[in-house]
């Protein structure tokens, strides 16, 4: 079984330790969310991890063999390359034999009569059957379709970041290494690639360790959860949700113990204060023990919630009113012939298509981007606050507090008090150290959760989310579902976050592409288990048909009697299946003593099941058709 050790593993960024003699192993089936508050170190840890960062001290023991690749958050691919020849970029032989393949098929097919293009061609394909590539070749045109990628000669310097961010999650796919990395692999990916997704992991052979904040795919992908906090790693057996119970109970003990320790030192210290002396060999003992107390009480560190409880602008009955609204980008439409009216204390969700004009939408009513035609009217009372995918431009010279303090010194929160903007840094996890960090410094996560805390400074009414799921912690996200509940205004938000917009919205609208909006009320996962009801519904519906036609078809039965083969097998089909029965039975019985958290092995003995099922149908339906004739 191959596996991973890591040991004493120490990364420390400027003044700030990021984590601190880290030692875990990571089985060969082990599936590992890594979570953390932004800043913690999540994707120094994979960097780490992956060999890319240098500047972590500590031990990494693997074997030679041992294969990694990692899905990171940047991925840096030749914009010179297909789409094909940068998933076949990798370094492995098999790439290298496809990839001649591709060539040496293209060139014979456009030159078929061409005795070198013949030649090339018959040793590239028996150089596939060599290296036995052909399933390779296939699973890569798989994962590419089910990632919504189908332009395999398009050059990758003509995609999207969304794009792009799906080549390369189909490029560590295909790879089938012993630890596959993965930083945010939802981002980009819409709701049946995502399904697809979590499947094609839970099956997957080796072991996987990624970062999301895709809390229902942690949910269905995690079997372990390491969290990393204050530079330590804690671990968590089961998915989110197991982790959050396991760690409120970890917090309370440590919490508990904390209090005791703290009782303790109270008492010791009276005793140290009355002149104790080390007279004997036991006083000396209850010294030192004191010392090692008073070193250790108070240090404990607890991840606390950030607390968002900033006051707003009243907010008038009249709020957004769009009227017979038309928009194309690129000669694609976004808006056709749309209108509606959004009041106060809204909570709008917007999902669907990647590029449909999700983002488009929001700039309209953001006053950033023209109609072609109709109305957007926006109410007096309205005080936007816009939450864009891309951070505004930050002078990274800037100190964070000074960032903040260009909104003001003080604002105002739910009960009218005044909180100043050093308490407010404290409340979003910024310590007092940070405060006069250089902007510069912090962390991609950071900067975005300070970029959203200027925004709530403002104390808006309206607030335009776009995509926030992508670069805000679960712990982040977390408190601005909380906020959100509790906020007074109208909230539209763009996501693709499953569990975020069943918690912030309760009217939907689902963009579908060349200006088709549909719009629905309720949580987003009843949305979108009525979608998948109607189309099992649809599948079944085409099944059913195809079978008519084929009846329809069928030609009347002329035979009497069975042939000679015929009668043989219908003597030992009933044994046949009694085999086929006991074989499924034992792989039941063999599924109920493995290991729940090994997905690998339940994935194979599921496969062996759905096999003999298969197998035991035919050879009933077989039974029934011979049965049928004068034996």
């Amino acid at each position: 079984m191959e596996t991973m050790r890591v040991e004493n593993l120490t990364k420390t960024y400027g003044e700030k330790t990021l984590f601190d003699k880290l030692s875990f192993i990571i089985n060969e089936h082990d599936r590992i969310g890594l979570i953390g508050t932004n800043g913690t170190g999540k994707t120094s840890l994979l960097n780490a991890i992956s060999g890319r960062d240098h500047d972590s001290v500590g031990d990494i023991i693997t074997s030679k063999s041992y294969s990694i690749a990692y899905l990171t958050q940047d991925p840096d691919l030749d914009d010179t390359l297909s789409i094909m020849d940068a998933v076949f970029s990798g370094s492995q032989q098999i790439y290298r034999t496809i990839k001649n393949y591709e060539q040496a098929l293209t060139e014979y097919s456009t030159h078929p009569d061409d005795a070198n293009a013949v030649s090339r061609y018959e040793k590239a394909e028996a150089r596939m059957n060599e290296d036995d590539a052909w399933n390779i070749q296939s699973d890569v045109k798989t994962i590419l379709t089910q990632l919504k990628i189908t332009e395999y000669d398009k050059k990758v310097g003509e995609l999207s970041g969304g794009q792009k961010r799906r080549v390369a999650l189909a490029q560590v796919l295909v790879e089938s290494p012993d630890l596959l990395l993965l930083d945010e692999p939802t981002n980009h990916l819409d709701f049946d690639s995502i399904d697809w997704l979590e499947k094609y992991l839970a099956g997957y052979k080796g072991a996987i360790m990624l970062v999301t904040h895709d809390r229902y795919f942690l949910d269905q992908v995690a079997t372990k959860i390491f969290e990393l906090s204050f530079g330590k790693l804690y671990e968590y057996t089961g998915n989110y949700q197991d982790y959050v119970e396991q760690k409120a109970t970890r917090v309370q003990g440590e919490i508990e113990a904390e209090h005791k320790a703290q009782q303790l030192y109270k008492s010791e210290l009276a005793w140290m204060k009355s002149g104790a002396k080390a007279r004997s060999t036991k006083q000396q003992a209850r010294i030192n023990r004191f010392n090692e107390l008073k070193d250790n009480v108070g240090n404990l560190q607890v991840d606390e919630d950030v607390k968002v409880s900033l006051g707003q602008s009243r907010l008038g009955k009249e709020v957004i009113n769009i009227k017979d609204a038309n928009l194309k980008i690129d000669n694609k439409p976004i808006l056709d012939d749309f209108s509606i009216l959004i009041q106060g204390n809204e909570r709008i969700g917007i999902s669907g298509e990647n590029g449909a004009g999700k983002t488009s939408l929001l700039n309209v009513i953001a006053g950033k981007v023209p109609l072609d035609s109709g109305v957007v009217k926006i109410g007096e009372t309205v005080k936007l606050a816009y939450y864009t995918q891309i951070t505004e431009p930050i002078d990274d010279d800037k100190r964070v507090i000074s960032y903040l303090s260009d909104i003001g010194q003080q604002v105002t929160n739910n009960n009218g008090e005044k909180i100043s903007v050093t308490e407010l840094l404290e409340e979003f996890l910024f310590p007092k150290f940070m405060h006069g960090t250089l902007i510069r410094k912090l962390s991609g996560g950071e900067k975005r959760r300070l970029y959203l805390l200027k925004l709530l400074m403002e104390q808006p009414n309206v607030l335009l989310l776009d995509e926030p799921s992508n670069d805000l912690d679960i712990s982040t996200l977390t408190v601005l579902e909380n906020y959100i509940n509790h906020f007074q205004g109208t909230v539209i938000t763009v996501s693709h976050d499953r569990y975020f917009l069943d918690k912030v919205a309760d009217r939907l609208l689902i963009f579908e592409g060349n200006g088709k909006i549909e719009e629905h009320r309720g949580r987003f996962s009843e949305y979108l288990k009525t979608v998948a009801q109607q189309k099992t519904a649809i599948k079944k519906q085409t099944k059913e048909k195809q079978q008519n036609v084929a009846k329809d078809t069928e030609k009347p039965k002329e035979k009497t009697k069975l042939s000679y083969m015929e009668k043989k097998e219908y003597a030992t089909i009933e044994e046949d299946i009694d085999k086929l029965e006991a074989k499924k039975t034992a792989v039941q019985q063999e599924m109920g003593t493995v290991d729940g958290s090994d997905y690998g092995k339940l994935s194979d003995l599921q496969n062996q099941k759905d096999e003999l099922d298969d197998r035991i149908n035919e050879k009933m339906n077989r039974w029934e058709y011979l049965s049928q004739f004068d034996n």
